[in-house]
């Protein structure tokens, strides 16, 4: 795949443990990360991803912060998106990190409902 395919986003050396806690500080982004935690790809449908109650607009914002975080890349095919979860490269950054968080996510009894509180 060309890097043409792929929206822009930080290389792997420069994922930044700050950029990318402050990222997932919403629960919003939480619930994405969650929804990506199963390494398959996404497209940018709010109802596939469990956020039909937020504008388009609003999810792909939290995309794009995600993305520009280095957490999430973005491949390019024609007029739509497909969001991925970037975890080896999150993994060899910080080793344990995305398992903590993801983790957590799961015990807070499902960060979905947070998202729509």
């Amino acid at each position: 795949m060309s890097d043409d395919e792929r929206l822009p986003q930080p290389a792997t050396a420069d994922i930044d443990l700050v950029t990318v806690l402050h990222a997932l500080g919403d629960p919003v982004r939480m619930t994405l990360l969650l929804s990506y935690a199963d390494d398959g790809e996404h497209s940018c449908d709010p109802r596939g991803l469990g956020l039909e109650h937020l504008h388009k607009s609003t999810v792909s914002h939290h995309m794009r912060v995600l993305r520009e975080a280095g957490v999430t890349t973005t491949r390019v095919a024609g007029r739509n998106r497909f969001v991925s979860l970037r975890r080896a490269d999150l993994d060899a950054r910080f080793p344990g990190l995305l398992d903590a968080l993801l983790a957590s996510g799961d015990t807070r009894g499902n960060s979905r409902a947070v998202a729509a509180g």
